[in-house]
């Protein structure tokens, strides 16, 4: 892609194992405008300003198209324009500002509670030894496959009440779904039509089970809100629910898969982590700002907003790169080591200001009792291919595969 901008090579899946030289590149320009209009933030002091300003907005999605002739009349001009003004106007909450956003989110958190995600820490542990117990006999594994992905996904089913045997059904839909985030994707003809056959089969399934919820409620969050008198309409419950099922599959799967491919890259650390476990939150903190899963998120100007010696106009979208951010020097001394004794790491990991990630205390959990328990039992663990196989999106950035050599498995 020689000639294209730098946030266009950024996007190129040539450059997804090793982003952190274009971000260097990018941080010279803190406030970056494109060709296309677009303006990329990549500094951490920028980026910390207007992570809270009101007039960045996240209702910046493309209105989805009415209107796709495929041969029935009743579908095509009935049905789907419903459907797509329904879409438009009951978003999941992370792409909508106040009030609407706070109010969702405020019903979110009302089931959400610290109890019942510190609650969820033996079950994980539980989910977690039974898949390091599967490897047993394996020379080899893909960590993705075997343990990073089945772990939350598992563990997000569980907490919102989603019956293990539809758990399957979510990875499509969730994968197709995340490509909503990528700017070079969401305004894509045939991605916007799989996503929105997507979106209604899922919206489908979880309109079903919230009647079954109603029914016979269940100690989980999806009968909570569903139950709720004072609570969401259905419209906002569905997106909710599929909001929260995607954040599940497609974030914290990164998280532990970096965790561990950063791990294996600087042993040192990983030896100290099988010696001294309790020092597992402070190393989770280095990796979110080191190798976060969540690179950028895309905005758009409310108003003209002067930052950093550059007017962002009104209506320009906006990317607001966080990873490069965590990487600033100017925040950050030596910000390409791995240092998880680095004092003050207030990294943008978790994104900030209102948006902050609802699933922030579960994904550490996580995280902690994943990364701890493999060090702990994986015997000999090495890498087969440096750098692994990346997915091809930007914005959730992790491996595909991540293939592991092993000498065996220890015991619990």
């Amino acid at each position: 892609m020689s000639g294209s901008t730098l946030f266009e090579r950024i996007l190129d899946p040539a450059n997804r194992a090793n982003p952190y030289p274009l971000y260097a590149e990018m941080r010279k320009t803190p406030v970056a405008r494109q060709e296309d209009g677009t303006y990329v933030v990549s500094t951490h002091a920028e980026l910390a300003r207007l992570i809270s300003d009101p007039r960045i907005s996240s209702d910046d999605l493309p209105d989805p198209r009415k209107f796709r002739w495929t041969g029935h009349p009743v579908t095509d001009l009935l049905v789907r324009p419903v459907r797509a003004e329904i879409r438009k106007r009951h978003r999941p909450f992370i792409f909508r500002d106040p009030p609407d956003h706070d109010r969702l989110r405020a019903q979110v958190m009302r089931c959400f509670t610290p109890e019942r995600v510190r609650g969820m820490r033996d079950k994980t542990q539980r989910i977690t030894d039974d898949l390091i117990g599967k490897m047993r006999g394996k020379g080899r594994i893909d960590l993705v496959d075997d343990f990073s992905y089945p772990l939350p996904v598992t563990v997000i089913c569980e907490l919102l009440g989603v019956p293990p045997e539809d758990e399957p059904r979510f990875h499509g839909w969730a994968t197709q779904l995340a490509t909503a985030l990528e700017p070079n994707q969401r305004d894509d003809a045939e991605t916007q039509a799989r996503n929105e056959v997507c979106f209604n089969e899922i919206a489908d399934y979880i309109r079903d089970l919230i009647k079954d919820k109603r029914k016979a409620p269940q100690e989980d969050i999806l009968s909570d809100l569903a139950t709720d008198r004072d609570g969401m309409n259905d419209y906002d419950l569905i997106a909710t629910a599929v909001l929260l099922l995607v954040a599940g599959h497609e974030t914290t799967v990164n998280l532990i898969t970096n965790g561990m491919l950063t791990l294996l890259r600087f042993p040192g650390h990983l030896e100290r982590l099988r010696a001294e476990p309790e020092t597992a939150p402070r190393l989770i903190e280095e990796l979110l700002r080191y190798e976060p899963p969540v690179h950028y998120r895309t905005r758009l100007a409310l108003a003209d907003i002067p930052v950093a010696g550059t007017t962002i106009p009104k209506d320009a979208p906006v990317i607001l790169l966080l990873a490069a951010g965590s990487r600033d020097p100017l925040r950050f001394p030596d910000p390409d080591r791995f240092d998880p004794d680095r004092p003050d790491n207030r990294h943008l990991g978790f994104g900030g200001g209102l948006h902050y990630c609802v699933g922030a205390p579960l994904a550490r959990i996580e995280a902690e009792v994943a990364l701890v328990s493999l060090v702990r039992r994986l015997k000999g663990p090495s890498l087969v291919k440096d750098p692994p196989p990346y997915r091809p999106g930007a914005s959730l950035r992790g491996p595909r595969h991540l293939p592991l050599a092993l000498e065996g498995v220890a015991d619990e």
